[in-house]
């Protein structure tokens, strides 16, 4: 046999223009197996049940299994630096959730740049925090809390979960706006905020209100507002703070959809489209407001723009307030 440069120089041609055919055609494929979905908290929690929600809905939607792996631990970094990490495919998704955008301001530079190794495909859901008293104090509303606050030489003692976590930046904004001195006492849980809370030895805490129920109906915690941009459906009589003149403390947990940056897409159009879908879903909205969570749709660019505005707003707080991860 014959064989010339001439056809050997040819055969490698055709060979590497058939590469973007066989990429576009693996691209229109996905997913043809099942999808990772890492969510940076442990089982058992909102973030974690939340997951496996939106993993059930998107199976049905793209037939195909999203396995929720938990990888907690670090503040989320663990996970978001797998995530970042892996191949660009469409087969690892991040579940990233309120700490995403804090980590640097709190921690210092990470493993992997937040703002070009992993994109925004979706945000999934929204989880408002709310303001809540000891049933036992006088104050009725945001403003009786804050004259409260103002009247003592050591203002105001606020339990939260830990140095930089949402309720400790959300106590920390209040503090600042309305102009009063105040204490975090950094607990582990929700639980023990509630105890420090019920026993008189701090006066607030802002929390996801699920966890609180129980006391706020049995009469022994009072809410005072919740500090969202609207009231929640969640518990709808709570007023915002921003009715009750602070329109500036509005502070959240929340979850979206990410993936690596050079993912292609025509992949991360379809899985935006699936979660949006996921979301409209009158079962899917049903079950996620049981876990204290409201459901967004968000598209990438919206869900990529509110997670630059909150990494600003945070950052202010953070480096004004002098605040250092744990």
């Amino acid at each position: 046999m014959n064989v010339t440069r001439r056809t050997v120089l040819g055969a490698a041609a055709a060979s590497l223009s058939a590469v973007p055919a066989l990429q576009a055609l693996a691209q229109s494929d996905w997913p043809s197996r099942p999808v990772r979905l890492i969510s940076p908290y442990a089982a058992g929690g909102a973030s974690d049940i939340s997951a496996r929600i939106l993993a059930e809905h998107l199976r049905g939607t793209l037939g195909q299994t999203f396995l929720v792996e938990n990888k907690p631990g670090a503040g989320t970094r663990i996970a978001n630096e797998l995530a970042a990490r892996a191949a660009p495919d469409g087969y690892t998704v991040l579940y990233a959730a309120a700490p995403y955008a804090t980590a640097e301001a709190l921690y210092g530079k990470q493993a992997f740049d937040p703002r070009k190794d992993l994109k925004p495909v979706a945000m999934a859901a929204l989880a408002p925090l709310f303001l809540i008293v000891n049933s036992e104090t006088p104050f009725k509303t945001v403003k009786d809390f804050i004259a409260f606050g103002k009247a003592r030489p050591d203002g105001l003692t606020f339990a939260s979960p830990g140095a930089g976590s949402q309720p400790h930046l959300a106590a920390q904004l209040l503090l600042r706006d309305a102009g009063v001195k105040g204490l975090n006492a950094h607990v582990r849980g929700d639980a023990v905020a509630y105890t420090e809370l019920l026993a008189g030895r701090v006066d607030a805490t802002f929390t996801a209100i699920t966890t609180a129920l129980p006391h706020i109906e049995s009469g022994k915690l009072r809410v005072l507002g919740v500090a969202s941009a609207v009231r929640s459906p969640i518990y709808p009589q709570a007023p915002t703070l921003s009715e009750q003149g602070f329109p500036n403390v509005v502070a959240s947990g929340w979850y979206g959809f990410m993936v690596p940056a050079a993912t292609p897409a025509s992949i991360t159009a379809r899985l935006q489209a699936a979660v949006i879908r996921a979301l409209s879903d009158p079962t899917v909205k049903g079950k996620l407001l049981a876990q204290g969570l409201d459901a967004r749709g968000t598209t990438a660019a919206e869900f990529g723009k509110f997670i630059e505005d909150e990494t600003r707003k945070w950052t202010d707080v953070i480096r004004k307030a002098g605040i250092k991860g744990e």
